[in-house]
């Protein structure tokens, strides 16, 4: 899966299949870096020879009820998200609370249960960027794109499959000139194939009703590069009117010779597959259905799939932004701008609403990680 990630986040198989990506961010091109926040456990360890065994210290972190906004949580929907994601914990104490989880899940549960479910089994700890400011949150969604099976003048712009000479293909403004040896799987307007390879998957629509999952197959290795920040200094954007909706109506406005100028600063294109759409939610590079509003993609040098993360985000300041986002959420995709301990990409779900949205995030950041107790 970014409508910041690309979804390079690519993965998808881009990874598995999203991207899916962080598309205001993703568009505007930037990253943190921070280092992990779990302290080893400290103390002595078990003396030599036989006889007792020094007992290990208590697991350090804090409870989840000192959480900023722990109260307000809807803790029976992060509890079904957790059951959902954590599929892909590693760890004894991640595998056994996990299991223990999924064997509630099979009961009636109620808010309270899930509630106390999770302020038993896990304690959290506050993740930190090296230079100790905020991190990012930035968002993405499943698009849905009307496409053609032949080409017109509006429907210009040929989703190619992976080139037979994919070593030799050049940057973006090389491929569109035919450089790659591919076969085209559909034909889209050229701004949203542009969307559709930040998000790195999506689903094509047709005038007779068939739908198709696109899934990222390839990359020319290139670099990601944002366009935002370039439009905002160029003046054809304002600096604070770079959503992902801004942006895609500008390249929509001027569509041909001098939107394919601008969208050629992004040297990285995406190659796809296409398969019948099954109507579920995208998967991400954990290879999990992504729960709407309650995934993330992170870095995965810094966490693994299947953590359980709180987030909380505010102050974001794009035209038509929200004023928080606040939650547990599951670790369950990457992408390629999505880089550090405080560097999240919120999965907001499928279609225009969600990409109206997720084009308007880039929040200042805070991230907790729930370590279970084994």
């Amino acid at each position: 899966m970014r409508v910041a990630a690309e979804a390079s986040r690519l993965k998808m198989a881009r990874r598995g299949a999203t991207k899916l990506g962080a598309l205001s961010l993703m568009l505007f091109a930037a990253a943190c870096a921070s280092t992990s926040p779990v302290a080893p456990p400290t103390g002595p360890g078990p003396a030599p020879g036989p006889g007792p065994i020094t007992p290990q210290p208590p697991l350090e972190g804090m409870s989840l009820t000192a959480l900023p906004g722990w109260a307000e949580e809807d803790h029976l929907a992060a509890f079904n998200a957790y059951v959902a994601g954590c599929v892909r914990a590693r760890g004894r104490a991640a595998e056994a609370v996990c299991a223990r989880a999924r064997d509630l899940n099979a009961r009636r549960l109620s808010p309270s249960d899930a509630r106390a479910f999770l302020e038993t089994h896990f304690v959290a700890t506050e993740a930190r960027t090296d230079d100790g400011r905020a991190g990012l949150l930035t968002a993405y969604f499943a698009p849905e794109y009307p496409a053609r099976r032949t080409p017109d003048a509006e429907f210009d712009a040929p989703v190619l499959n992976r080139p037979a000479n994919l070593s030799e293909v050049g940057d973006r403004a090389a491929i569109e000139a035919g450089s790659a040896q591919s076969t085209a799987l559909a034909w889209m307007r050229a701004e949203d194939l542009f969307f559709l390879q930040i998000q790195g998957s999506g689903t094509l629509t047709f005038p007779d009703g068939a739908r198709l999952r696109a899934a990222y197959a390839a990359d020319n290795g290139a670099k990601f590069v944002g366009i935002a920040r370039p439009m905002a200094e160029r003046g054809l954007l304002p600096a604070n009117g770079t959503s992902g909706d801004a942006i895609r109506g500008w390249l929509s406005a001027h569509r041909g010779a001098e939107a394919r100028e601008v969208m050629a600063l992004n040297p990285r294109y995406i190659f796809f597959t296409t398969s019948a759409d099954d109507g579920k939610e995208a998967t991400g590079a954990a290879g999990v259905p992504l729960p709407a509003r309650r995934s993330v993609a992170v870095d995965p040098s810094r966490w693994t799939y299947g953590e359980a993360v709180w987030i909380e985000a505010d102050g974001g300041n794009l035209v038509g932004a929200r004023a928080s986002y606040r939650g547990l959420v599951m670790a369950l995709d990457t992408g390629s701008a999505i880089r550090g301990s405080v560097r999240a990409d919120l999965y907001i779900g499928r279609g225009d609403a969600a990409g109206q949205e997720a084009g308007s995030v880039r929040h200042p950041l805070r991230m907790w990680r729930l370590i279970p107790r084994g």
